[in-house]
């Protein structure tokens, strides 16, 4: 008896998507959403758990979180089932993301290298960035692939947004970045 997986639950997603194994389908897929603008030669899975910082906020646990092998971000989710406030979280979950980018360490010191011994309990104090530097953004994208038509978006089946002028349309933000496929509106061609 054949066995098939359904790509649109969370389970079967991470089985065709998430493993180690699968990386590379994960790269194709990925490549082709992101044509023309940014081409990923390798991928690490990172930990997927975002944990809140106080008992009040909410944690994340994101379908696919990966780190580019140049630095960019990229956070992907399957949504099978319509549910309100769908496109205010994917919003949370993209600048969630980036707002780890900028958090330091409460401390400035930097463990050494392990001596001869293999002890590591020298330290130094590195100094801080500037001010200005610790602002300093890689890309987050967020791909969010949903297996039913969100009204609050066009009926189409992608839909890319960026942090853009109103008035002109260019981009003023290159490091923030969503990819919306509804499934229901696609046509194969």
């Amino acid at each position: 008896m054949a066995h098939f997986v359904n790509p649109f639950t969370d389970i079967g997603f991470k089985i065709i998507f998430g493993q180690p194994a699968s990386k590379e389908l994960l790269i194709t897929l990925l490549n082709e959403l992101l044509a023309g603008e940014h081409h990923i030669e390798d991928l690490t899975f990172i930990d997927k758990e975002d944990n809140s910082d106080n008992v009040n906020d909410r944690g994340i646990i994101f379908d696919l979180y990966c780190l580019t092998s140049s630095g960019e971000y990229i956070i992907v989710e399957m949504q099978n089932r319509w549910h309100s406030n769908f496109l205010d979280r994917t919003l949370y979950y993209v600048c969630r993301a980036i707002s780890r980018l900028i958090e330091r360490p409460i401390t400035d010191e930097v463990e050494l290298p392990a001596g001869r011994n293999g002890n590591r309990t020298d330290t130094v104090n590195e100094a801080p960035p500037r001010y200005g530097d610790r602002y300093k953004l890689s890309t987050v994208y967020g791909i969010f692939l949903m297996n039913f038509k969100e009204g609050k978006l066009e009926p189409k089946f992608r839909t890319d947004t960026v942090v853009a002028d109103r008035e002109n349309g260019r981009t003023v933000n290159p490091h923030f970045r969503q990819i919306y496929l509804q499934f229901p509106y696609f046509t194969k061609q």
